[in-house]
């Protein structure tokens, strides 16, 4: 395989998961008795640019379908922090109802519904027909096509340039990165900026966040990576927030190479992070494996345990991140019956793999289990408040990463 960015070839292997489905092919009681397709599921590492990325398998129409079943707003954690940002970006580039705002995987509208609000124009684009479907409900114009340099170039010659270009947690699901890069050019005005929210790799090898790593997820991505893939494609970081956000994520501000932008002081303390983390050291990745490893088993050992003490367990939030994890530790309904989720598309489905039935979480209630695992550990502390009553009635809740934690009991 090569290099998605700089084209080296590359064999380092950083995680191999072994054969999974993808994370978002939630399945019907009717595909229960069909044959299920998987994929290997291996993430290299590129020793000369530093890019960390899926074996080439699995095409980005495969992975997300008219049915897709992830909807943004079902967070209201991830509400919020979406609101946040589009007051303090619109403050800060002064961005008016003259302006144009193009947000790429605008998903259900959970974000450009502030700018719509607000009286800014705005442009979703968005392939998926179930989440543009709720955008447009919202009064959001959405343009259903996956983004690259032709629909850049598209958009600029139709006189649509952009003041601000949003991406959030699409950068890595994007399987040429390049090409995409150079639709963010191409679509953006002279004094335009862009502004990509991705999973930082540093925090996922500190944290050992290996569900993180799925199909749909083709790069793992750090700031020094991302600098790179832009000054390639004729842009330039020039500032960075570390948020916290999925366990660790970064926001990178990035304009055309030409634009007048000053780099910030945060942009080389960042950068010396990553390399006293080791991100330019392939013993940090070789030694990636077993780290994964330690929690998977723990997991496993602890379902076991609790199913031998007769104490019941279900899970909360089909996540993606979730899948990943129950398929590796090769979690089956005997360990784990059932799992909530607050969204609607996935009710009433199962889970891919595991075939673990997905149910309302009023379920937890009605079926209240010893036990809660909060598979999407990263909103915790908001699946907590939801379910205090459970934990008033002496449910413990659990996490497994980055490690096998008790929360409450």
């Amino acid at each position: 395989m090569n290099c998605r960015h700089c084209a080296s070839s590359i064999h380092h292997v950083f995680l191999d998961l072994g054969f999974a489905p993808p994370s978002n092919a939630y399945l019907r009681t009717e595909d229960l008795s069909k044959p299920e397709l998987t994929f290997p599921l291996k993430v290299l590492v590129c020793p000369h640019c530093w890019l960390v990325q899926t074996q080439d398998f699995v095409a980005a129409g495969q992975l997300f379908r008219d049915d897709y079943a992830y909807f943004s707003s079902t967070s209201t954690g991830w509400l919020q922090h979406a609101a946040r940002y589009c007051d303090q970006i619109t403050q800060q580039l002064s961005l008016t109802a003259s302006s144009h705002v193009i947000e790429v995987a605008s998903n259900d509208g959970y974000l450009l519904r502030n700018f719509v609000k607000a009286g800014i124009p705005c442009l979703g684009i968005e392939p998926t027909a179930s989440t543009a479907e709720a955008a447009e409900a919202l009064g959001i114009p959405v343009l259903r096509e996956f983004f690259g340099q032709a629909l850049g170039e598209r958009l600029a010659a139709q006189g649509r340039r952009a003041d601000l270009i949003v991406g959030n947690n699409v950068y890595a699901h994007v399987p040429d990165v390049n090409d995409f890069t150079r639709g963010l050019a191409a679509a953006l005005k002279p004094d335009g900026v862009v502004t990509l929210e991705f999973p930082h790799l540093m925090r996922l090898i500190e944290h050992t966040q290996f569900d993180t790593v799925y199909h749909e997820h083709f790069s793992y991505l750090s700031l020094g990576t991302v600098s790179r893939i832009f000054d390639s494609a004729g842009l330039r970081v020039w500032d960075v927030e570390e948020l916290p956000t999925h366990g660790g994520s970064l926001r990178v501000y990035g304009c055309l190479a030409g634009a007048g932008r000053v780099v910030t002081e945060r942009m080389a303390a960042l950068l010396a992070s990553e390399d006293a983390a080791g991100l330019r050291s392939l013993a940090t990745y070789t030694g990636f494996q077993a780290k994964a490893d330690k929690v998977k088993n723990n997991l496993l050992a602890w379902l076991i345990e609790q199913k031998r003490a007769g104490r019941r367990v279900a899970g909360y939030g089909a996540a993606a991140k979730g899948n990943t994890l129950l398929n590796y530790a090769g979690v089956k309904p005997d360990l784990l019956p059932f799992v909530c989720d607050a969204a609607p598309a996935k009710q009433g489905k199962y889970l891919p793999g595991s075939h673990i039935p997905v149910r309302p979480p009023e379920a937890l209630r009605t079926d209240a289990p010893g036990a809660v695992l909060i598979i999407p550990w990263n909103i915790a502390a908001e699946v907590q408040t939801e379910l205090a009553d459970l934990q008033a009635c002496g449910a413990q809740f659990v996490t497994a990463v980055p490690s096998l934690k008790i929360l409450s009991s």
